[in-house]
């Protein structure tokens, strides 16, 4: 009997209609597009302007995109992993209440947390429960409503962030492709370089940490992006290297779109000379945190064959970070 892997056979996304580009952001905050394009590759950004609407609203649509193109009965899917930095409430589970709304009536659902790279270990962890053969069919969705933790008045974080979902089917394949390996790690010292201050347990929401600006995300961008060079970088050479891939071998690389220039030092480490070989979107939706690996999958799907080998990477808060070495499972 073959082995069992976890494969994606199928892709949705999710945008929302406005778009914030750099021109506009001149006008709110100091900044200009030459600045940000420069620093960041970024152009403009999605917003989901509906204030009635949270992040669970971009996984449903994400996830019911998918459904209709796979022409899938949501009745079938086993469980659901939403991977988000925003949920729409503290304690209740966003994927429980987005199961519901997709029709996964059969399924169980829960939230996973790890920043940016949320989406990366959500495939890890949605791989083990399909290889145990327990499960045969794990939605998994990312999503972020980055808009409603950033304070558009700090231009180191205001330029970055926007808001988005996808979301991706993974399934039992005995051909050999799918997930074949993965290298994941964290690092605590992270925390005190990326995060929101206020509104966990450790200092609870009052009015003085909303008059200090506490619930929005700060970051110290110097150490951030030192940090997210070196071992996004190191964590997929690594990959390659357990898994004996050339850069010739390589065909795709699907990294966090964080940031333009540690996606250009991660492709330098794998000796990506072909830059066609590197996807990118990071010019139209910014960085959208749990969003970005999903959405650069549905923007490519079509060029991605049966059988090409993809190397994932990503780098969040906390820190966290790592590198999925996958096989693609079919031709669009």
């Amino acid at each position: 009997m073959s082995k069992i892997t976890a494969a994606i056979t199928a892709v949705g996304a999710y945008v929302p209609d406005y778009v914030l580009t750099n021109q506009i952001l001149e006008t709110m905050v100091d900044t200009n597009d030459e600045w940000i394009t420069s620093r960041t590759g970024i152009k403009e950004r999605r917003i989901l302007k509906d204030k009635d609407k949270g992040t669970s609203y971009l996984g449903i649509k994400a996830a019911e995109d998918l459904i209709a193109k796979k022409g899938l009965d949501p009745k079938e899917i086993d469980m659901v992993i939403f991977a988000t930095a925003t949920p729409d409430l503290p304690v209740a589970a966003t994927a429980a209440y987005t199961a519901s709304k997709i029709g996964a009536v059969n399924a169980f659902s829960y939230d996973l947390q790890a920043a940016c790279s949320s989406f990366l270990y959500a495939m890890s962890t949605a791989s083990s429960y399909i290889e145990s053969g327990r499960y045969k069919k794990v939605l998994v969705i990312g999503a972020d409503k980055m808009s409603s933790i950033i304070d558009y008045t700090d231009r180191a974080t205001c330029i970055i962030f926007g808001d988005g979902g996808g979301a991706v089917l993974f399934e039992p394949n005995e051909e050999g492709l799918g997930l074949q390996d993965e290298y994941l790690r964290t690092d605590g010292i992270g925390r005190d370089f990326l995060r929101i201050e206020a509104g966990g347990s450790l200092l609870p929401p009052s009015e003085e940490t909303v008059a200090n600006n506490q619930h929005f995300v700060h970051q110290d961008g110097k150490t951030v992006f030192k940090y997210a060079v070196s071992n996004m970088a190191d964590a997929s050479a690594k990959i390659m290297d357990r898994n004996n891939l050339t850069n010739e071998d390589v065909d795709w690389l699907v990294a966090h779109q964080a940031n333009k220039r540690i996606i250009d030092a991660t492709a330098k480490r794998m000796n990506l000379n072909d830059e066609s070989k590197v996807l990118m979107n990071i010019q139209r939706y910014g960085n959208t945190t749990s969003a970005t690996l999903p959405l650069l999958l549905s923007d490519y799907e079509k060029q991605l064959k049966k059988g090409d080998n993809i190397v994932f990477a990503s780098f969040g808060g906390g820190f966290t970070w790592g590198s999925i070495y996958l096989k693609w499972a079919y031709n669009s």
